[in-house]
């Protein structure tokens, strides 16, 4: 289940409780959720019953219950607990990292791209107005992503200035640095923070966007490697006997607010549950559910520094994944259904690896 699916599930139960006359509220048009704050907390979390509480004239653990009780059964969730003052917590079922990623898979290049005549909350934000010494080269590359996303034409700025070839230096920074790091470097600040230019490209993993693209071609090895060995990948269950418990923090996820007018909570107080997601897990399917939702918000906000973002996350999301999960068979081990479902996992997560680098217009190479 994606957190479109579980968002959508949600604002039928409020839907219902309204037609029932269990609520008396205004319907929302949408609900949010969000990544869940800690291991054992769920995969996702809402604070839709704090904000309608108000409107309801009811504590909001009272309409938490209410919810609760009507979300309960529903395809895709196993339970639903109430946290803190009134936070909703889903703990999804069996099968949901397949669903998630049979998802991806299905929808391969497509996964991400925004729907026709898809809208946001409120008015869409115009071109980003930029500032300082690579001002002009920001509008140029950043008007090329928001073509790619349906918005704008392929460069921004004034005509004339084209015509006479300003690009801000663009091409001077692409010959010194490369095309991609070039791109990286101009995208990756948000449109008030200063670009960071480095004396040159390091091909090495603390320079972030190698590791992203790092990170893709090890997935992409994955792949290769087990048709190499005779399998291929499966979505499935990924958990098997040669992973250590689950403990520790869920590691780098993307930003709580890369839902389009998300307001984020704050945690909710509750102790992991036994039997809850491996962080490393957890942080994988979050980085690949949440992915559409952070393209829609560079597209809406004109930010391409969010797709930026969320591809760190990714790619530290996936090495750390891989570690805990080898996705190939060790030794003398024949491949078996979890290792097909992790190659299966390792293919999802290159997949939104390369169409995040692709809306940017960096390459995706196989081999590094």
């Amino acid at each position: 289940m994606t957190p479109a699916e579980l968002s959508r599930t949600v604002l039928r139960s409020v839907r219902g409780a309204v037609a029932e006359r269990e609520l008396s509220v205004a319907v929302p048009e949408r609900i949010v959720v969000r990544p869940a704050p800690r291991p054992g907390c769920g995969e996702y979390a809402s604070n839709v019953a704090l904000q309608l509480a108000g409107q309801a004239g009811l504590p909001a653990r009272e309409v938490a219950e209410i919810l609760r009780r009507r979300l309960a059964g529903s395809a895709g969730i196993a339970r639903v607990e109430i946290a803190g003052p009134g936070f909703l917590n889903f703990h999804l079922g069996a099968g949901a990292t397949a669903g998630l990623v049979a998802d991806v898979l299905a929808r391969g290049a497509r996964y991400g791209e925004p729907e026709p005549g898809a809208q946001g909350p409120g008015r869409a934000a115009g071109p980003a107005r930029y500032a300082g010494e690579w001002a002009r080269a920001r509008e140029r590359v950043a008007g090329e992503v928001m073509a790619r996303l349906g918005r704008g034409a392929a460069a921004s700025g004034d005509a004339a200035e084209d015509a006479k070839g300003d690009d801000g230096g663009l091409a001077g920074l692409v010959a010194r640095l490369g095309a991609d790091e070039a791109r990286w470097v101009l995208l990756k600040p948000a449109a008030a923070d200063p670009v960071r230019v480095p004396e040159r490209p390091v091909q090495r993993e603390d320079n972030a966007r190698f590791r992203v693209q790092y990170a893709y071609a090890r997935a992409r090895a994955m792949v290769r490697n087990a048709g190499e060995l005779g399998f291929g990948g499966e979505p499935g269950d990924v958990v098997g006997d040669d992973v250590p418990a689950a403990a520790g923090s869920p590691g780098l996820v993307p930003p709580a607010d890369a839902t389009p007018g998300h307001v984020p909570p704050s945690d909710p107080p509750s102790e992991p549950m036994p039997g809850a997601p491996h962080p490393a897990l957890q942080a994988l399917e979050t980085c690949l559910a949440t992915y559409p939702a952070a393209v829609a918000a560079a597209r809406w906000r004109w930010a391409p520094d969010r797709i930026v973002r969320h591809l760190e996350a990714t790619a530290e999301a996936y090495l750390r994944w891989q570690e805990v999960f080898p996705p190939l068979p060790v030794g003398e081990r024949k491949p078996s259904a979890v290792h097909r479902a992790r190659v299966a996992l390792a293919e999802a997560a290159g997949t939104v690896l390369r169409n995040g680098l692709h809306l940017l217009g960096i390459s995706a190479p196989d081999h590094v």
